[in-house]
């Protein structure tokens, strides 16, 4: 009667933790990143009370009889699916698709795991979670590289920061020039380009047919002034354009150079005409491709799959400005919970592999959506009757083995 009794107790008890468990999960039925939990029971030790017995030769063997001693609470496991997708419209606001963590750095320089991408920016431009952890990763260099194999550093986004001009020094036209076009006609492609200054400067190339067959002559202007064309390896061109009978351009094949010759704009520009042909067509060339541009400041941010940030600028310019760290680990059900929705290494998770999104297992990512809870309010309150009935179910054992008790303690009387 009191190994029943007892447990009965341990029965409480195991039934309590996974009414604790429950209520932890519907409370937070509505927390970013959150991943349910659920308990796990196992039974304790057993008492024999006869062992068992080999079979002899004039006899059977024998069962051993075991009286269980009660149940404790073998394990909590987390469930590792994915939530849906809530779309906020933020763009700070970052979902993974797929496995892996977010890392952001917490107080006392410790690494910090977390699902939760809910970011803002604190006053340095840092992209921080609520509770002040910093989203790590890397930052992309002047010219907007990144190498996912340095060591991650927190990740930032400078708006209203400048980036400096630059002055045009390659551009690629492309089109058709009409294989019967008359003698003398022309086609002017204004092109737009900058000196070192910034300086918006309007370059003009003019195409104009000859008389001698599939022979074109061009023209470079800045400003209204005729600028003297060199070829690529450095000789003077005469601006003589040459096709083949097939359409092909023949001359300039290696493409043409011009010197702006301003003290705002020194060295040469290179202009790639191969991507011109003539056939019998309108006549069209345009500017498919031109480098340089003027001081600008960060307007505006986006987010590829891969987490590399790419920044837009007032000038039109856009360049990566870094790349988003995840991590994976072999264990995730070994991390341990952190608080504020953040995990952190524990002995059986394993150690953390840090790459890119969309490798190694890490999941994509997407911006302007949040992961919700996983959590399933129809499990969970079906756990509800379960470990209420469990726990009912155990104290009237208690109950029970009272009455014995009490009947054993009545026939003194």
């Amino acid at each position: 009667m009191l190994r029943s009794m007892f447990s009965a107790i341990s029965g409480l008890k195991a039934h309590q933790a996974k009414m604790d468990v429950t209520g932890n999960n519907i409370a937070n039925v509505n927390t970013v990143g959150f991943k349910s939990s659920s308990a796990v029971f196992q039974d304790t030790l057993s008492q024999v009370v006869r062992a068992g017995g080999a079979p002899a030769a004039d006899r059977g063997g024998t069962n051993p009889a075991q009286v269980g001693l009660g149940v404790k609470l073998a394990a909590i496991t987390t469930n590792w699916t994915n939530g849906a997708a809530q779309s906020t419209g933020r763009s700070t606001d970052f979902m993974i698709e797929g496995d892996g963590f977010f890392v952001t750095q917490g107080s006392g320089g410790e690494q910090l795991y977390t699902r939760a991408g809910s970011l803002s920016f604190d006053a340095t431009g840092r992209l921080v979670t609520p509770d002040g952890g910093i989203l790590q990763g890397w930052i992309a260099g002047p010219d907007g590289t990144i190498n996912p194999n340095g060591p991650i550093e927190d990740l930032s986004v400078p708006y209203g920061a400048a980036v400096p001009p630059t002055a045009t020094r390659t551009s690629v036209v492309e089109g058709n020039l009409d294989s019967a076009a008359a003698d003398g006609a022309f086609v002017q492609t204004p092109v737009r380009m900058f000196d070192q200054m910034g300086v918006r400067q309007e370059v003009t190339y003019t195409f104009t047919k000859t008389a001698t067959p599939n022979t074109w002559t061009l023209a470079v202007a800045n400003g209204g002034t005729t600028l003297p064309l060199n070829n690529a390896d450095g000789t003077p061109f005469d601006g003589t354009v040459t096709f083949d009978n097939d359409g092909t351009m023949l001359t300039p094949a290696a493409g043409v150079t011009f010197t702006p010759g301003t003290a705002s704009w020194p060295g040469a520009v290179a202009v790639d005409l191969s991507g011109i042909d003539q056939f019998g067509g309108k006549s069209e060339v345009v500017p498919s491709d031109v480098d340089g541009y003027a001081m600008g400041t960060l307007q505006g941010f986006s987010l590829s799959n891969d987490g590399t940030i790419t920044g837009t600028y007032s000038n039109g310019l856009r360049q990566n400005l870094g790349q988003l760290a995840m991590a994976s680990f072999n264990n995730p059900s070994g991390l341990e919970k952190a608080g504020n929705s953040s995990f952190r290494v524990a002995q059986n998770s394993g150690e953390p592999m840090v790459g890119v999104a969309g490798a190694g297992g890490r999941g994509v990512l997407s911006s302007g959506a949040l992961e919700m809870s996983n959590v399933d309010l129809s499990e969970e309150f079906t756990s509800l009757i379960v470990a209420q009935r469990g726990f009912q179910a155990n104290s009237r054992v208690i109950t029970a083995s009272d009455e014995l008790l009490q009947d054993l303690v009545n026939l003194k009387r």
